[in-house]
C-alpha cells in the first residue's frame, strides 16, 4: 500500500507550525517568512521557482525528498487560504499561482463546498469534507499507487497523527521562537514510541528529524 508521508514542516523551538494572526497579506501570519528562511536558499525551492542555482547541502538532501513518488496531497483549508467560513470569493485560487509546485490532485479539507480547481501543470484542488480516514482513502484513489503527502497546516497534520495514519515525516527545527500561533505537538503524548526518530543538524541551524514506521 502507497505510504503517507509529510515532508519540509517547519516548526519554531517552542513548537509552532505557523504565527499568529494569518491573513491573505501574511500566510503565516506574525512568523513571515522566519520558518522557511533555510529552504529558501536550497536547489529544490530554486527548481519550484523555475530558477537556476541554489544550495546542496544537507538542507536541499532533505528538501528534495518532497516531490519523488508523491500522487496526491491532502492539504487544511488555510493551506490553501486563508477564508473562512462558506466561500466568499470562488474566483480567488489559492495562494500557489497559476502554476502550483504540487502538479497532482490536492485535496483541501473543508466544511464548506466548492468546484473543483484545475491549474496549469497538473495540480487540480478538490474540496472535501471528510475525516483523516476518509480523506485517505479518496487521496489513495487517485495516486496511481503512489504515496500521499500531507501538506499541513499545523492541525491537519495533528489530526492524522492522532489518527495514525502517517508513515514517514520530515519536520524541520527552526531556531526561532514564535510565542504565539498554532502548535503541532498539542495532545500527542508518547508520539515518538511509533516510530523510529533519527536527526541530523544542518549549517544553517536547522535540526531535521525523521520519524518512520518501523
Amino acid at each position: 500500500m502507497s505510504r503517507v508521508r509529510v515532508h519540509n514542516f517547519s516548526v519554531s523551538l517552542d513548537g509552532f507550525g505557523t504565527g499568529e494572526g494569518q491573513s491573505l497579506e501574511a500566510p503565516f501570519g506574525h512568523a513571515g517568512s522566519r520558518l522557511h528562511e533555510w529552504f529558501f536558499p536550497t536547489r529544490s525551492f530554486h527548481e519550484m521557482q523555475g530558477e537556476p542555482g541554489g544550495s546542496t547541502g544537507i538542507d536541499d538532501a532533505f528538501a528534495s525528498n518532497w516531490g519523488p513518488g508523491i500522487g496526491a496531497e491532502i492539504m487544511g483549508r488555510n493551506k490553501f487560504g486563508p477564508q473562512r467560513g462558506p466561500w466568499a470569493d470562488e474566483n480567488w485560487k489559492g495562494w500557489w499561482g497559476d502554476n502550483p509546485p504540487f502538479h497532482t490532485p490536492v485535496f483541501v479539507l473543508t466544511h464548506h463546498s466548492r468546484p473543483s480547481i484545475e491549474m496549469t501543470g497538473g495540480t487540480t484542488f478538490h474540496f472535501i469534507d471528510a475525516s483523516p480516514a476518509e480523506a485517505l482513502k479518496v487521496a489513495r484513489e487517485a495516486t496511481g499507487g503512489l504515496d500521499v503527502r500531507i501538506g499541513g497546516g499545523p492541525a491537519t497534520i495533528r489530526q492524522f497523527l492522532a489518527a495514525d495514519l502517517i508513515d514517514d515525516m520530515h519536520v524541520a527545527i527552526v531556531p526561532i521562537v514564535l510565542g504565539r500561533g498554532e502548535r503541532l505537538w498539542d495532545g500527542l503524548e508518547d508520539l515518538e514510541q511509533r516510530f523510529n526518530v533519527e536527526s541530523a543538524g544542518s549549517p544553517s541551524g536547522v535540526t531535521h528529524l525523521t520519524f518512520t514506521r518501523p
